[in-house]
């Protein structure tokens, strides 16, 4: 697992795909209402759900485009499918995720998130 935030972060934004994404209105005023607390539990429910099994459902295709913050964030941090962890971070396919690479997941979505709602 390739742990350096720092790295990492530096390669999606050098990414077309992955600097497209944004909160629209609607995801930012939920994000305000609920506050950073909420959503992060938000976003630890989807990782467990959706990408924590070794081999999650529909895995590709799990995670929607929009309709939540953290939805958004997984696609701009790359933390959307097991696919695009094992290509951005190194997070092997074929395992559940142990603690450790759900915090990690959790913290890349974070740092997205402040980044997005910062004024």
């Amino acid at each position: 697992m390739n742990t350096n935030i720092d790295r990492v972060w530096a390669r999606l934004q050098c990414s077309p795909f992955r600097m497209k994404f944004h909160l629209n209105a609607k995801d930012r005023a939920y994000f305000d209402n609920k506050g950073t607390d909420v959503i992060l539990s938000h976003a630890r429910d989807f990782i467990e759900a959706r990408l924590a099994p070794p081999v999650p459902a529909n895995d590709g295709k799990q995670t929607p485009m929009r309709g939540h913050p953290v939805f958004v964030a997984q696609h701009a941090t790359a933390t959307c499918c097991r696919g695009c962890l094992a290509k951005w971070h190194g997070i092997a396919q074929g395992k559940a995720l142990n603690e450790e690479e759900k915090r990690y997941i959790i913290s890349v979505i974070a740092r997205w998130l402040q980044a997005e709602t910062q004024p």
